[in-house]
């Protein structure tokens, strides 16, 4: 996305148009799924100075105005993008914490309905889906090392629960608090050699 573009997108969601916005709208243009931290790095890389708030800031009113998606995977930092309007979920790994988009498979908004909608108008459905990535299974199927028929066994689950553990406590509240909406801990199956 192109200065001009982002311009005419923040005057469109009738915003003012200025550096940190375009700064930050160009960091997301960079990638998919981009922490607070990684957005502020790349705004601060074209303006020389930007606040951790005023990102949050800016952030905050791009998602309200519909220029920027916010995406909470459960027990982790929240991520951007800039895909927004369509109904797509996102596939995250426990291992890694990589987040991939989905296309929701039943159609248009919202791809799926509760059993019961409480006398709600329901306008959309989040979907996080959580396993193990193809990379992180590889990576644990090659540190068993043993070969074929050695009977060794790459557990992944230690690897699951120790990023957890590390992304509940770095996403803990200013107060030490956990995070809003914290997932509980859950089995992750084992990959085994054959």
């Amino acid at each position: 996305m192109n200065s001009e573009d982002a311009a005419g997108q923040l005057r469109s969601a009738g915003l003012r148009v200025t550096a940190p916005r375009l700064a930050v709208l160009a960091s997301l243009a960079e990638g998919a799924h981009l922490s607070v931290e990684t957005i502020a790095q790349g705004a601060r890389a074209r303006l020389g100075s930007l606040s951790l708030q005023a990102v949050y800031d800016n952030l905050d009113v791009l998602a309200a105005a519909g220029l920027v998606r916010r995406f909470e995977p459960a027990g982790h930092p929240a991520r951007f993008e800039l895909r927004v309007g369509d109904n797509h979920h996102h596939l995250v790994c426990r291992v890694c914490t990589a987040v991939y988009d989905v296309d929701c498979v039943i159609g248009a908004r919202p791809c799926l309905s509760p059993s019961d909608d409480h006398g709600f108008v329901i306008d959309e459905a989040e979907v996080t889906f959580w396993g193990i990535c193809a990379d992180c299974q590889a990576r644990a199927i090659a540190d068993v090392g043993g070969g074929a028929g050695s009977g060794a066994r790459a557990d992944v689950n230690a690897d699951a629960r120790a990023n957890a553990d590390a992304g509940t406590a770095g996403d803990a509240g200013a107060d030490g608090s956990a995070p809003a909406g914290a997932r509980p801990r859950r089995a992750v199956p084992s990959v085994r050699e054959s």
